[in-house]
This record gives C-alpha cells, structure tokens and sequence, in this order.
C-alpha cells in the first residue's frame, strides 16, 4: 500500500534518544566550552559520552566523522546535530551558543592580556607548557575514538590510509576524505551483498 502524502513530514526531534530541553543543551555545551578551552573534544566526549550519556562512544565517533567532513569547526557542527536531534532549530541555536558563548569572552580577554604580555618569557614559557597539554588531549581522544571502532580489517585498513595520507603524506583533510569516505561506501556496500 502507497504512503500517505499527506502525512506530516518527521519531527526532526523525534529518535529514540529523548528529547532535552534547549535550557539543558544550553548548559551541558556551555561546560564543554568552559572546561575544554584549547581542546574541546576530549571534554565533549567525556560529557556528551561517560557523564551524561547522550551518546555512546560509537555515535560519538559518527558524529565527529560527519563534523569532520562539513565545514567549520567539527565540535560547531556536532553541537548542531545534537542540539537539533534532542530540540530542534532551538536545541542547535542553544547547543551552538552554550558551546562559543563562554570561550568567545574568555579569548577576548586573552587576548588583549597577551597583546600587552604576550613578549614575557613567562608567557612565553606558559604557553609551549599549553601546547603539550593540549596535544596530549587529542592524542588520548584518539586513542579512545579508535578503540570505539569495530575491529575489522576494513576499518583498519581505512584508518591507516587517513592516518598516512593526512598525518604522514600531509595532505588536505578535504582531499583525502573525498577519496576515502566514497572507497568506504563502496567496500560496505560490497560486503553487504
């Protein structure tokens, strides 16, 4: 039997996750970006994934993939697409604003300390300690991220080839996901048949 055209279109809050409140998706990526200033992805995960459980490390890694191959920061568009599954336009508007609201002041008041401290070897110093840190952070996410991943040769496969075509090779994110997100689709589609 045909569909019904006249059928509403689905809610785009509608999943089998619970809706959330804008209020608490304000709150929840406004944490984020407090906590996670110079490397907000590994205290995402950590709320999005352990604290609150919106998510499980598999959706995470999902949703950092898309975020990775749109435009703009990947942890904006992840924002996003949680805030607009759980509420909406509002949830995105709300997830998005908690997520830069915080930092935006805080990089503001930064950087007018460092344009008139930023020559101090103190600083100086602070901030090579900072990048440490904060590759670290990413690195763990990393590791975190890859043990989520199904422990199949093709995701391995796959994740050595972005791994050397981005890390070793150096070449563009863009290009290289243009190649391998269309070699992926095929490999499963062929695995499904």
């Amino acid at each position: 039997m045909p569909a019904d055209s006249s059928a509403p279109a689905p809610d785009p809050t509608s999943s089998r996750h619970s809706p959330l409140a804008p209020a608490d998706l304000f709150r929840a990526f406004c944490e984020m970006g407090l906590y996670g200033f110079g490397g907000v992805l590994p205290w995402a995960r950590r709320i999005l994934v352990s604290r609150r459980r919106w998510l499980s490390d598999r959706e995470f890694a999902e949703l950092l993939a898309i975020g990775q191959i749109l435009p703009g920061p990947n942890i904006c568009n992840i924002a996003v697409i949680i805030g607009y599954r759980h509420a909406g336009w509002r949830g995105a508007l709300a997830a998005l604003g908690g997520l830069i609201s915080v930092p935006f002041v805080i990089v503001l008041t930064l950087g007018a300390l460092y344009h008139r401290f930023g020559g101090l070897a103190a600083v100086q110093g602070a901030l090579r300690g900072m990048t440490a840190v904060a590759a670290g952070l990413v690195l763990v996410t990393g590791i975190k991220l890859a043990q989520s991943q199904p422990r199949t040769v093709r995701a391995l496969v796959f994740g050595l080839l972005a791994l050397g075509g981005i890390g070793l090779l150096h070449l563009p994110l863009g290009w290289t996901m243009l190649v391998l997100i269309p070699l992926a689709l095929f490999t499963e589609w062929r695995a499904q048949r």
